[in-house]
């Protein structure tokens, strides 16, 4: 069989169990309303949590920028792409999070990929939630194949079976403890002080990614280390994205000094990419700004997630245990949570489909996510158009 036809057959396959993904084209820029084929419909499923992608000051900070800088870095950080606005971020990133140092990275997934090769060698144990993010267990997949590393997974949250597997290595093997901070299709948190208190038992550093956390957790939404109020010592990598709460794109890194300049040693996804554009710093300044000082962007999330949580609750939908502003509604088959996905596009609302193998089979649902630009009555539409479906008890 030639190359097309095996391909074929394969994505027929995917078309028949329901796993066949499509792209959107949007017509607009990222907000709660949206365009697609002409039609305007209702998002929940944008990570734009505190409704920064489209603000107007960060996008004259993007122009601005690039009437300054120009459009591309040229070079990777490394070579002559590491310019002063490129620098200027990372030092108010390192501020906000109240670590030493940050480093920036392209994408978050490079980040993670960067993070576990540059720290992780022959022998060394690498230990997972079995939920984290996909790049989390790329980065340990790919360490565990170039270098060596051990590699193991403990079942979600299960603080118990990670101290076992922890104790049961040896006292100078270097240990790696991962975990999302807010898993991105539970919307839950982990078990952060029991992370904290297992790693310092068992001599363990913690990497948290906090995807889905900075910008929304912590007093002033500097993320998962001030809502838990962590020091450096506690949680010596602390890494997370800027695309998603932050609006824009690119991600970071941030702890010691000698973390970072490990880094930029030995972080392969680093040290051989092309440094992302700085007007795009520029832009991500502005929007640092934002979310540090406007905590009524917060406040509104936290007012909406808890009118979704109670209008759920009486129609007896299936919620996961999240108070953040991923909220995961069950719905069963992976057929019926795309046909509800359908409807609900149908009327004007658009909810993504969750499937295997985004989340394990047998927990298909439907993803609402929250942004501070929802209003009190869009959230309401969203119930009604539940209750119409005939969702629930």
């Amino acid at each position: 069989m030639n190359l097309d036809d095996l391909l074929q057959q394969e994505l027929s396959e995917r078309r028949q169990q329901s796993l066949y993904r499509q792209r959107k084209i949007i017509e607009t820029p990222q907000q709660v309303h949206l365009k697609i084929n002409g039609r305007s419909l209702l998002s929940f499923c944008s990570n734009d949590y505190l409704g920064l992608a489209n603000h107007p000051d960060i996008a004259a900070a993007l122009k601005k920028g690039a009437d300054q800088w120009g459009v591309g870095s040229g070079a990777a950080h490394l070579v002559s792409g590491h310019t002063a606005v490129h620098h200027e971020l990372e030092e108010a990133l390192a501020d906000y999070t109240g670590r030493s140092r940050a480093l920036l990275f392209s994408t978050g997934y490079m980040a993670n990929l960067g993070i576990v090769n540059a720290l992780m060698g022959k022998g060394d144990l690498v230990v997972e939630d079995r939920l984290n993010h996909a790049s989390l267990i790329d980065a340990a997949l790919l360490s565990s194949a170039l270098s060596g590393s051990v590699f193991k997974r403990y079942p979600h949250n299960n603080v118990e079976r990670l101290e076992l597997w922890l104790a049961e290595s040896e006292p100078q093997t270097r240990k790696l403890v991962i975990s999302d901070s807010v898993f991105s299709m539970d919307g839950v948190l982990a078990d952060v002080p029991e992370l904290v208190r297992v790693c310092q038992d068992y001599d363990a550093w913690l990497m948290l990614d906090d995807a889905h956390g900075f910008g929304l957790l912590g007093e002033q939404g500097a993320g998962v280390a001030q809502e838990f109020h962590l020091d450096q010592q506690q949680l010596p990598v602390y890494m997370a994205t800027l695309g998603k709460a932050m609006g824009v794109v690119g991600a970071f890194v941030a702890g010691s000094d000698a973390l970072i300049e490990t880094l930029i040693q030995k972080a392969r996804s680093f040290i051989y990419t092309t440094a992302m554009p700085p007007a795009l710093a520029s832009a991500l300044l502005v929007s640092l700004k934002i979310a540090r000082e406007e905590n009524w962007r917060r406040e509104k999330l936290k007012t909406l997630i808890a009118q979704f949580h109670s209008g759920c609750e009486q129609l007896g939908l299936n919620l996961l245990d999240s108070m953040t502003a991923i909220q995961p509604v069950l719905t069963g088959s992976i057929k019926n949570t795309v046909a509800l996905s359908q409807v609900l596009e149908e009327q004007g609302i658009l909810v993504t489909a969750i499937r295997p193998p985004t989340v394990p089979k047998g927990t298909s649902r439907l993803r609402v996510t929250l942004s501070a630009q929802h209003s009190e009555q869009d959230v309401e539409r969203l119930l009604n158009a539940f209750a119409d479906l005939g969702m629930g008890a």
